[in-house]
């Protein structure tokens, strides 16, 4: 894309939250994230257009997080690869510009379908795009557990995605435990620990 370009995928859009408190109410969530006093603000079918409008409208108000976890961008199947990854680059930017004391977690994007298909390769270019783009960005990193979804053959099990899209119980226990094992890993730091990756 060019610099001139507007990247649709960076477009600020409002969405109506219809799963409301449901969001909380999972096992893995309060095994692994309540201990943590995390907050999740994501709402189902989210687009990364979705995320900048509510948090340029008032999403980070009042709020201090020691890290931000991002996982937005599949349901932008109708923008390029490119402009997806642009879109999530758009929103870590505007997160450490809100929120400069705060670590950014980028959650890969996840294969889709039971074998490979366009829908796979293209969150896999998303991947490598943000593999590239957010090292400049020294509060962000990526965590891509993509790799734990598909088996040998190319095929994704339904005991980890039941409709080879959207996860099980053991599916988000996949992206769980080695997401929380870096949260812990970051909260840990010494205050002068944090300073020094900052800078």
């Amino acid at each position: 894309m060019s610099g001139d370009d507007v990247n649709p995928a960076a477009v600020p859009q409002p969405v109506q939250d219809v799963q409301g408190d449901g969001r909380w109410l999972s096992q893995v969530w309060r095994e692994l994230f309540s201990p943590l006093h995390a907050l999740n603000f994501g709402i189902g079918g989210d687009t990364t257009c979705n995320v900048l409008w509510r948090l340029q409208n008032g999403e980070l108000e009042n709020i201090r997080p020691k890290v931000v976890v991002l996982w937005v961008g599949t349901n932008n199947y109708e923008h390029t690869a490119e402009q997806v990854a642009g879109g999530i680059l758009a929103i870590a930017e505007l997160l450490t510009t809100r929120l400069p004391k705060a670590k950014i977690v980028v959650l890969g994007l996840l294969p889709r379908g039971e074998r490979p298909n366009p829908l796979r390769e293209k969150n896999a270019a998303v991947n490598a795009h943000l593999r590239s783009w957010l090292p400049r960005l020294s509060q962000a990193q990526l965590l891509d557990v993509s790799r734990e979804f598909v088996h040998s053959d190319g095929t994704i099990s339904t005991q980890d995605m039941f409709d080879f899209l959207h996860l099980t119980s053991a599916g988000y226990d996949s992206v769980a435990k080695p997401l929380s094992d870096l949260l812990l890993q970051i909260l840990e730091e010494t205050p002068e620990e944090r300073r020094a990756s900052l800078v």
